[in-house]
């Protein structure tokens, strides 16, 4: 099911609650001072989303939602509050890319000729360590 991540998150942005807080990041006495870290805080649960693309993104991410069906998404890389703003939104693009990108289909392989040949080679030379255990007749 193709879906438009960049259409998603602007239908969504107003569901979204961003919070500040102290970093543990970069910007030296800066960082006592300024609240730069962001939490991006989105109720996937209760979104104005689809329910075919809500459920498919609770089913995606559910190591990351909490369980009051909350995403969080946590930056603190830069040492403005805006760019880590426009971090966490770019994360959340990231994660619902991934989560909607089709998944590969695995090919079906056959071993080598050499790898038969090996594993051949290793089973005859364990049976004749065996067979040097049994009594002589």
């Amino acid at each position: 099911m193709p879906v438009n991540v960049s259409q998603l998150i602007d239908q969504v942005k107003p569901e979204f609650v961003f919070t500040a807080s102290r970093s543990s990041g970069p910007g030296g006495q800066n960082v006592n001072k300024v609240n730069s870290r962001i939490t991006l805080s989105w109720r996937v649960s209760e979104s104005s989303l689809a329910p075919e693309v809500k459920e498919m993104i609770l089913k995606k991410l559910h190591s990351r939602i909490t369980a009051d069906g909350e995403l969080q998404i946590t930056v603190q890389e830069n040492r403005s509050q805006l760019q880590n703003k426009e971090a966490t939104i770019q994360k959340l693009h990231e994660l619902l890319s991934k989560a909607f990108a089709p998944r590969k289909v695995r090919k079906p392989t056959k071993p080598g000729k050499a790898a038969k040949q090996a594993r051949l080679q290793t089973k005859k030379q364990h049976s004749e360590k065996k067979k040097w255990r049994q009594k002589p007749e």
